[in-house]
């Protein structure tokens, strides 16, 4: 079903509002909201509203990313593409691996690791406290005391730390697919 020429207004609000908005819901998630929420809630009230908000942004990202490629390839058959247009198209497509992989394991792996964590600080009294950097010596000693808290928080740290690597990726895909569309308006 793909189409030559100029796609509809409403194809293009749609693409606009897609990317947009998962450019919003990155940078607000990224940058944003994990600082405020660090420094005002206690580490297993931030742990429980990550463990929610995560996955259903995590998801909800997958599938812009995924109507984004899908619109665009519609509007840009294979056979016409010139090299900008190829090369958009693979941005939208790694955007849309990425995000599928963060989505479906790194932020569930990251979420089930932090909640068996949770479960055991909250048996040595831990979690209540404020930030994730205070009571530092609490938690290293919970490591070095107990070998299986101390494997999940090294595997916490490592799906953290691709998860991240993820959605930094998408967010330069979805950087360059905002200047690729504002390279592209013809007037404001």
């Amino acid at each position: 079903m793909t189409t030559e020429g100029d796609p509809s207004l409403s194809a293009k609000l749609l693409q606009l509002v897609l990317l947009s908005t998962y450019w919003g819901m990155q940078i607000w998630f990224t940058c944003i909201s994990s600082f405020v929420m660090d420094s005002h809630l206690n580490r297993h009230t931030f742990g429980l509203i990550q463990s929610r908000l995560v996955p259903f942004y995590l998801h909800l990202g997958s599938l812009c990313a995924f109507l984004n490629l899908t619109l665009f390839a519609v509007y840009h058959p294979a056979d016409l593409l010139d090299d900008r247009e190829a090369f958009q198209i693979g941005v939208y497509f790694l955007c849309v691996s990425v995000a599928a992989v963060n989505a479906q394991w790194f932020g569930q792996m990251t979420s089930e690791i932090m909640e068996d964590m949770h479960l055991m600080e909250q048996a040595q009294g831990l979690g209540q406290d404020i930030g994730l950097s205070t009571n530092r010596e609490a938690y290293a000693k919970l490591c070095e005391t107990d070998g299986r808290y101390r494997r999940l928080s090294g595997q916490l740290w490592l799906y953290r730390l691709l998860s991240s690597l993820c959605n930094i990726c998408c967010i330069t895909c979805n950087a360059y697919s905002l200047y690729y569309l504002a390279e592209n308006l013809t007037s404001l």
